[in-house]
């Protein structure tokens, strides 16, 4: 087993993660290793597991990739896989649980900024403590660049659910298509409603899969220049999650392209989270949890 005996249950408004510290690059883990601990029947459960690491412990990294993380000053990596056991480029989410638990594994300073490489590059989390209406342990995350395709240029169903929408591209470091519905132009069900258990289709067929992010908006405030949505995703690699990170970022992004708005509180199953989106980076703000220590036997 290329796995550490000792690992940690971590969520971010209920993105859930198994988690732990690998000093010296002995741990990682195979893809067998990611399903079983993953699982949440067989194993401890959760959306993917993260392997907190040295740039250099990280096999799938280019020596460019390696270099650029750490000029970028991140001396620890974000080694993310998917319940399913493939690689991730990138987990807003799984930035702020990992975090947590590197300040409490005395490798990330609680008061001060943390630089964390990812294989989109390396985000900065600044802790911001307890921010209502977000929790406790919250993080600001400076998610970096973003790209926006052509609104609306993607087809989006659910197979076995009656209805369409369109969806847009967003490119977070890992692909989305964020359909915003209940509007003149959807024929799906309400958010709350939707089956995403069943993986949606999204035409034209993108080669590297997506995140699919289903959005309404509630409400937009004039005169503080804030906006209120609802928003439910059914990630690749591991069905729907009570939260996505990057898909909050995407949401908020295509949010701005209808509307003019720059920042949005969206609530999704597992919390509300503050997304702020600019011309140049997009920043996420929410909160983190350590839930158990696990010794596996």
């Amino acid at each position: 087993m290329s796995l550490p005996q000792q690992v940690t249950k971590a969520h971010a408004t209920g993105n859930d993660f198994v988690v732990y510290l690998d000093r010296s690059g002995k741990f990682e883990p195979t893809p067998e290793e990611v399903r079983f601990l993953c699982d949440r029947h067989f194993g401890i459960g959760g959306d993917g597991l993260i392997r907190l690491t040295r740039p250099d412990f990280v096999s799938d990294l280019s020596d460019d990739q390696i270099s650029d993380a750490l000029a970028g000053g991140a001396k620890w990596f974000m080694d993310y896989r998917n319940a399913d056991g493939s690689l991730a480029e990138m987990c807003g989410n799984g930035t702020r649980a990992i975090t947590l638990f590197a300040q409490r594994m005395g490798v990330a300073d609680s008061t001060e900024p943390f630089r964390l490489g990812t294989r989109a590059g390396v985000k900065i989390l600044t802790p911001r403590g307890n921010m209502k209406p977000y929790g406790a342990n919250v993080f600001q995350v400076e998610m970096g660049q973003w790209h926006i395709g052509e609104q609306d240029a993607y087809e989006v169903t659910i197979p076995g659910t009656a209805g369409s929408a369109h969806g847009t591209f967003v490119d977070m470091g890992n692909p989305h298509v964020v359909a915003v519905i209940e509007d003149a132009f959807a024929t799906l069900p309400r958010v709350e409603d939707l089956d995403l258990v069943t993986k949606p289709e999204v035409r034209p067929i993108i080669e590297s899969d997506q995140n699919v992010e289903f959005v309404r908006i509630d409400d937009i405030d004039e005169n503080t220049g804030v906006g209120e949505a609802t928003m439910r995703v059914n990630e690749r690699g591991c069905g729907e999650t009570l939260s996505c990170g990057t898909g909050l970022c995407a949401t908020g992004i295509v949010l701005r392209s209808k509307t003019g708005i720059d920042h949005w509180d969206i609530t999704v199953r597992g919390g509300t989270l503050r997304v702020d989106v600019t011309d140049h980076d997009v920043r996420l703000t929410g909160s983190a949890t350590l839930v158990a220590d696990v010794t596996l036997l």
